[in-house]
């Protein structure tokens, strides 16, 4: 089984959601001075390679914790979209896309990962998409670009709403093209809140 990541590296250099507060990762002791090293993260939830709960954009109160760990792995499926900029539904997909699925939009957008059209160009997915994997019963959808849609947020809100994670900022899904069986897996941190980073990774067997 080969494993491939799909993540990026969480750092100070690491960009954030215009208004979120920047992400600062110290170190706050020091082998040679106190016998152990030691860090302090300060940094947002949606921020970096990370999932979204419904609690995120819905009324929803279950947060990262009350969700079980099966509900972030599954079946991948990958979705070449790349040249889209809005991302449309393919008569093809209902044949790929069955139930329980997590869903990567491969959109090569993660090329613009630390530029600021990273945040304010990026594609979006379209209604006639995202009522399909609704329809579909997904169990989460997986982008290489900071969110699927922009704000009034409605792809956000529609995929949350029915149950459907969301996992952001991606990165690398290229290496997953040809691949017809494979596995990802994307937990978040056992923790009272909306998000979570996660270390995402798709298995090959």
């Amino acid at each position: 089984m080969s494993i491939i990541d799909i993540s990026h590296t969480l750092g100070n250099e690491t960009p954030v959601y215009p208004g979120d507060i920047p992400l600062s990762l110290a170190k706050h002791r020091a082998f040679e001075a106190d016998g152990h090293t030691s860090y302090l993260l300060k940094s947002g939830l949606h921020t970096g390679t990370h999932v979204d709960m419904p609690m995120h954009m819905t009324g929803d109160l279950r947060t990262c914790r009350d969700f079980p760990a099966q509900c972030f792995a599954g079946r991948g499926v990958l979705l070449d979209a790349r040249g889209e900029e809005i991302i449309s539904m393919k008569p093809f997909y209902r044949d790929a896309v069955t139930r329980d699925d997590i869903v990567l939009l491969y959109t090569g957008f993660d090329a613009k990962y630390g530029e600021e059209e990273y945040f304010t160009k990026h594609p979006a997915v379209s209604k006639e998409l995202y009522d399909f994997l609704i329809s579909r019963g997904i169990r989460m959808l997986g982008i290489d670009m900071p969110g699927p849609d922009f704000a009034p947020f409605e792809c956000h809100r529609a995929l949350l709403s029915n149950g459907i994670f969301i996992l952001e900022n991606l990165c690398g899904l290229g290496a997953m093209l040809g691949k017809e069986s494979f596995e990802v897996f994307a937990l978040p941190l056992k923790i009272q809140a909306e998000a979570s980073f996660v270390r995402a990774v798709c298995t090959v067997a």
